[in-house]
């Protein structure tokens, strides 16, 4: 039994770790994180600021999946975000969403 219930601790962990672990995967297949990172600014600013900074936005998912295939500028600095031409409409929610996640 104790097996068993170990087995399920690690299985469950897996997958609650691998949706994140996935859309951390896309943002690097995408380019994302060619200007930005997880918790530290490169270009552009952590993904963790981005979360923290929407967190009280209802529509955060949203208004950053927009921001992701169009592009945007004036609310981090003077530096323009690029739109992202390789991103479709069901990936940049599903980035969106996975920066949001992060705290």
């Amino acid at each position: 039994m104790k097996r068993v219930l170990l087995t399920f601790a690690a299985l469950t962990a897996v997958t609650v770790s691998a949706p994140a672990l996935a859309d951390e995967a896309m943002a690097k297949a995408k380019n994302c994180m060619a200007c930005h990172a997880t918790d530290k600014k490169l270009v552009g600013p952590s993904y963790k600021d981005v979360a923290k900074k929407y967190a009280s936005d209802a529509k955060a998912v949203d208004t950053l999946a927009a921001k992701i295939i169009k592009g945007g500028s004036g609310v981090w600095g003077a530096v323009p975000m690029p739109p992202n031409a390789n991103v479709n409409d069901a990936e940049a929610k599903k980035l969106a969403a996975w920066v949001m996640s992060l705290k």
